[in-house]
Formats: C-alpha cells, structure tokens, sequence
C-alpha cells in the first residue's frame, strides 16, 4: 500500500467528499469551522464540519472506502424577515459514504462511490425529504510521485450526481494539478482553483478561488406571500488567501481568508423554484481547521 497510498487516498476523498472545495486530496480525518459575517446586515452564517474516512484494503490495488462527514450550520437570522426564522438556525448535513476505487492500468486508478445524505434542521422524524443521495465515478492519472518527470501532475476526470442542486443529470468534474519546482504549484478545475508558494515543506501560503454551499430541508412548510416554502440552499463563488503551518508530514493545520465574490441565499419550494431571497451582499469568508493526511 506504501506505494500507491497518496493515489488511493486522492481516490478515497473524490470518493468520500462530494465538497472537494474544503478537503485537500489525502485527507482521513478533518475539523473545521468556517463563519461568514455579513456585510451591512446583522445577519452571519458559521458551520462545524468533521470528517472520517477509511480505506479497508480487499486485494491488491483495490480498496472498498467507508466514511462520513458531518456538518452544522448555524443561520443566526437578524434582520426583518417575513417568515419565522426559528426553524432556520440550524441545520444538519450528514453524509454516509461508500466507495471502490481499483487500479485499472500503470497509470490510471478507477473509482466509484454512493453518498447517502440527510440535509435538514432535523427539528421532527426523519422523512424522504430529509433524504437525498449522490454519487460519482472518477478516472485518476496520478503522476505526482514519479521521479522521471521534471514537473509532476495528477489529472482527475469523473461525473458526479449530486440531487440536492435540483439538475437531473450527471454533471463533469475536471482537476487538473501540476508541481512546478520547490516553490510553486497550481491546481485548476472545479469546485476549486489555487496557486500555492511553497517557502518550505512546512509553511505554505496560496491564493484561490472556489464555490461553496448547502442545501436542506426545513421539516416545516411556511407561507411567504402566498407561496409554500420548504427548503433553504446557500451558492457562493469566492476569492483569497490561505496558509497551512504542517507540524508533521501527516498533521496540518489551516486558515484561509476571502471575499465572497457571489452569492445566492434562497428560500425555496417543493420544486426547488425560489420563493424568498434572503441576505445576498457579499461578505468576508473566514475557515480554518486541522486534518490528519497521508
């Protein structure tokens, strides 16, 4: 496993994250916490995100994946609205994950995963609204380890479904990430883009640009202006800078800083057709978190 292990643990976490944009692509275990104070509103938004995932080796080269993510989002809602917010302020995310990832040539490491969700504020019984499930395919090319190549690269190609963005087809997932030299690397692709400057192997500092968000159920149907809502998703494009401080090859601590440079926060019905839109000025965007890689 000494070998291939940061292949499968790229693997594992396409496989085990449906939100890449916070997950680096060898990470087991992760805590983070991230807070959005808004911009001339009284209104935040802050989340607890943590993350376990596990690789159970079934024979050579191929690894059945089991893990899970769990996150609270805290919605502290100031501002006049014209619907009760109580129901809103906090919501739960909580993802089972199961994924195969085999090696399909010298070159290529296939995978597959299924994510079973529950996204909502979890304030009664579980329902099927509560319930939703996603999932994904990937094909890596993972070059970054190989001592023949001056500038090493790992390429990631897949088709991920996710049913709580309301599109019922599978949608494209492109990541492309090339090292440089000692000092430089770049990433590019989606949810996430970053240019990295290495000062040494344990101080790194990046510029970035990536998407972030959620959707859930409110359990509680409510009337706005005469339309029934029953749901609550947040979309955001945003820009700036991180450090990582690595106090061991394997534990690393993190802490970005942006400016969120869209955002989208909706009320929404059974449809997923927008009923209200809540708070939309962009905002500073603070996380940070420590994770266990390999």
């Amino acid at each position: 496993m000494k070998l291939h292990f940061g292949t499968i643990l790229l693997t594992l976490t396409l496989l085990c994250g449906v939100n890449v944009a916070h997950a680096q692509l060898t990470d087991l275990a992760r805590l983070e916490y991230s807070y959005v104070p808004k911009s001339n509103s009284e209104d935040s938004f802050d989340r607890f995100r943590g993350l376990l995932n596990y690789p159970i080796k079934t024979s050579e080269d191929c690894y059945l994946i089991v893990g899970a993510e769990y996150s609270r989002l805290t919605l502290d809602l100031e501002d006049d609205y014209p619907f009760p917010t109580s129901n809103l302020r906090r919501l739960h995310i909580i993802d089972f994950n199961l994924g195969y990832t085999f090696k399909l040539s010298e070159n290529w490491r296939l995978g597959a995963k299924i994510t079973p969700r529950i996204a909502s504020t979890l304030r009664h019984k579980i329902t099927g609204d509560d319930m939703f499930l996603n999932g994904g395919v990937y094909a890596i090319n993972d070059k970054t380890k190989d001592q023949n190549i001056k500038k090493p690269y790992r390429l990631v190609l897949g088709l991920t479904y996710n049913s709580t963005t309301g599109i019922p087809l599978p949608l494209p997932f492109v990541s492309y990430f090339r090292r440089l030299n000692e000092n430089w690397s770049y990433n590019l692709g989606v949810p996430k883009t970053n240019v990295k400057y290495f000062f040494n192997e344990k101080n790194i500092v990046q510029t970035f640009v990536g998407i972030d968000g959620y959707f859930a159920n409110t359990q509680e149907v409510f009337t706005i202006d005469g339309k029934e809502a029953d749901s609550v998703s947040l979309s955001v494009i945003l820009a700036g800078l991180g450090y990582e401080y690595c106090f061991t090859d394997n534990l690393v601590w993190y802490s970005y800083v942006g400016y969120t440079l869209s955002m989208s926060n909706r009320i929404r019905d059974e449809n997923r057709e927008d009923v209200f839109k809540l708070d939309n000025v962009n905002a500073f965007y603070l996380r940070t978190g420590i994770k266990f890689k390999i």
